[in-house]
């Protein structure tokens, strides 16, 4: 794959689609399963409150993972991402109902760097609360 997007035609402040992620307690479980990661609290309610939390929250890699998810669907090809990193603020809250919770997720180009490259700066809430703090990521666009 590669990126269909030009850097010609990005201007700063270009607004990338804006996303919705659904989180269950499911989705925490498979996640789980996939990374390795079975830290109590992402699937079991009783420890998460016992250690301080609210309820169970979900990964920060998988929250980090959907964030990132705006730019690779936005510029076609994963590899295009040449950098990324975030800071945690808030953790996401995954009820244990039918619902569970929402990530969302919005971008948009900063800076224009050299070499075709782009800064884009990623808003991550749920819940109303902003869950990710300094989300940046560079892209490689052709």
């Amino acid at each position: 794959m590669t990126t269909t997007i030009q850097y010609a035609d990005v201007e700063i402040g270009t607004e990338l689609p804006a996303q919705a992620f659904p989180v269950t307690r499911a989705t925490l479980v498979q996640y789980a399963g996939a990374s390795g990661d079975f830290n109590p609290i992402h699937w079991n309610e009783k420890f998460a409150v016992e250690v301080g939390l609210p309820d169970v929250i979900a990964h920060g890699m998988f929250t980090m993972a959907e964030a990132i998810r705006v730019v690779t669907d936005w510029v076609g090809d994963p590899a295009a991402v040449v950098e990324y990193g975030v800071r945690f603020t808030k953790p996401v809250i995954v009820p244990n109902d039918d619902k569970g919770a929402t990530i969302e997720v919005s971008g948009k180009v900063a800076a224009k760097l050299d070499d075709g490259r782009v800064r884009v700066d990623l808003v991550a809430t749920s819940a109303g609360q902003k869950v990710l703090g300094m989300s940046r990521a560079v892209v490689q666009l052709a």
